[in-house]
């Protein structure tokens, strides 16, 4: 249990830190540390959603894909929300390729829906 509590934790001030951007004034330098932080908050809370249903539904999967998929299986998630979590996952697989401005440039558009997922199913687990 305290391993959860430490996932659950730790996605939260991930995801505080991302939110924390939204105020900024638009540069280069917000996108880019938006992104990243982007990054590390998609890991912290798919890795809490892992312990969540490990810890609370019995289930063990190992990617973030199928944790998704689980989680939308255990009500954690709407079908809409997956298939966003789903494309959030690909979006997140390709941060390390935002050196390409185009690609920077349409991860940071998607952050407003990915954020709003991310507080959606953050708030899911911790109801849990």
């Amino acid at each position: 249990m305290e391993r959860l509590a430490q996932r659950l934790e730790v996605a939260q001030r991930a995801l505080t830190s991302l939110v924390a951007l939204v105020s900024e004034p638009y540069s280069t330098v917000v996108r880019d540390a938006s992104i990243q932080r982007f990054e590390y908050t998609v890991e912290a809370v798919w890795k809490a959603a892992k312990a969540v249903l490990a810890d609370r539904y019995g289930v063990d999967v190992a990617s973030p894909k199928a944790v998704v998929r689980a989680a939308m299986e255990n009500g954690l998630l709407t079908e809409e929300q997956a298939r966003l979590a789903l494309a959030m996952v690909d979006h997140r697989n390709l941060t390390s390729h935002t050196y390409n401005e185009a690609l920077a440039d349409e991860i940071f558009a998607a952050l407003p829906a990915y954020r709003a997922l991310m507080q959606d199913w953050l708030g899911a687990l911790l109801r849990s």
